[in-house]
């Protein structure tokens, strides 16, 4: 019996320590919180891990996400804004909500005409990552190497690669550049899959989600601060939902320059950042991870961009010259990519969303602006069969699920098998549905 309670609170202590230690990180850079809307933070790891005796970088195969960007949503302003003139018509606005109606309404302004689009920031992200590319893996980068990019249609994916493209030039007008962006590779660069989104929007999916939104609700502190009358707000204004749009405007706001000259980070309270991130990095899981609430498949929405990567790193191991091969996208097919790899344990398959903190599940380590995945490819010379890889996560070497005897580095065969049967497995098994 001592044995048990020993392990109950052995186990106790490590969930509060989780918490401890993410709390503790948010509270020393609040940003973190914003998830998906996080600005690309740069890589942690300075020191790459030398490559295998003998072996050398000859083939790079990439995926990454737009750079930083202006709001999706014209809604998330005007809800704010609507709620807030309301409540100063009905003379019931605090000093501080009418600041706050003041920013938003310049956030608007400045978001105008330019809903979605790439913003300066996010221009320099890509310049700084595939110029950081160039520098860490220069034997790749020699003459007549070709360099493949690929992007979806939207505006903020191919500029991000024009700009990352531009870059490369720069540094090496002698490498061969190819670049498109067209419906045609929309199938994995930009994939959909009705079925699978018809399992996570399951009523018990919403149900669980609802619960623990509800377990983790807080908003007073940040509603109740804008205006006069505590009685107004419980009669005339949705506090959870206006929250969430506050929430969601402080935490886009780093990605544009009107951050150098206002914040709305000042209306959250650390405990009031901790809950909010909690939802959001739930849904995430939710709607991408591996959990048996949303039928543990969601990942292999990005099995045709896996696909796609492993057939095209094939290709050019028989190419004479080196290759590089680019792709931009969104974080809608990043996040279930790095699911579907296992990258880091985001493959975690759990029904327990209290449990995502203890385990590691932490959206804003996947996705923040301009994130990406990087296999950097090696091998002795062209006629060398054992050729490995390893696996960049946001620049930073990442770990997968499948065995080697040289970490972080494995051998390109193991993969290819492992992946490949996964993903054949997963399309027989519902074609015979």
């Amino acid at each position: 019996m001592k044995r048990v309670l020993l392990v109950f609170f052995v186990m106790a202590l490590a969930i509060v320590a989780g918490a401890q230690s993410l709390k503790t990180e948010l509270k020393k850079n609040i940003r973190l919180s914003a998830g998906n809307l996080l600005v690309y933070p740069g890589p942690q790891q300075r020191k790459l891990t030398p490559a295998p005796d003998g072996k050398k970088a000859f083939y790079i195969s990439h995926f990454g996400r737009h750079g930083s960007r202006h709001q999706t949503r014209v809604t998330d302003f005007e809800y704010v804004m609507n709620v807030l003139r309301r409540a100063q018509m009905d003379d019931a606005l605090s000093p501080l909500g009418a600041d706050v109606l003041s920013r938003i309404s310049l956030m608007h302004q400045d978001t105008e005409h330019r809903i979605g689009e790439l913003t300066t920031l996010g221009a320099q992200q890509h310049r700084d990552i595939i110029r950081r590319m160039y520098d860490r893996f220069p034997t790749v980068f020699e003459k007549g190497t070709l360099v493949d990019a690929r992007s979806t249609t939207s505006v903020r994916c191919i500029l991000s690669m024009n700009h990352a493209m531009m870059q490369l030039m720069k540094l090496n007008p002698d490498l061969k550049f190819y670049q498109d962006a067209s419906m045609a590779d929309r199938h994995y660069l930009s994939p959909s899959d009705k079925e699978l989104q018809a399992r996570c929007a399951t009523v018990e999916t919403k149900d669980s989600y609802v619960a623990y939104c509800k377990k983790h609700e807080r908003w007073r502190h940040t509603v109740e601060q804008l205006f006069n009358d505590t009685a107004y707000v419980n009669h005339h204004v949705n506090g959870e939902r206006l929250n969430y749009y506050l929430f969601r405007l402080a935490s886009g706001l780093q990605n544009t320059e009107l951050s150098q000259q206002m914040t709305l980070y000042d209306l959250f309270d650390d405990e009031d950042i901790y809950q909010n991130w909690l939802r959001d990095n739930a849904f995430w899981y939710l709607t991408y991870g591996a959990s048996p609430l949303n039928g543990g498949d969601q990942p292999f929405i990005a099995r045709e961009l896996l696909r796609a990567i492993i057939h095209q790193a094939d290709s050019c191991m028989h190419l004479p010259q080196n290759s590089v091969h680019l792709r931009y996208g969104h974080d809608t097919t990043l996040m279930p990519l790095a699911c579907l790899l296992g990258l880091d344990g985001y493959d975690l398959a759990t029904d327990n969303l209290e449990s995502l903190e203890k385990n590691g599940w932490v959206n804003y380590r996947i996705f923040p602006m301009a994130c990406n995945v990087q296999f950097i490819f090696y091998r002795k010379n062209v006629h060398d069969n054992d050729v490995v890889f390893k696996v960049l996560l946001n620049e930073n070497e990442a770990t997968l699920p499948i065995k080697t005897d040289m970490a972080p580095y494995y051998h390109w065969s193991d993969f290819r098998d492992y992946y490949l049967q996964r993903i054949n497995a997963y399309e027989e098994e519902h074609a015979e549905k």
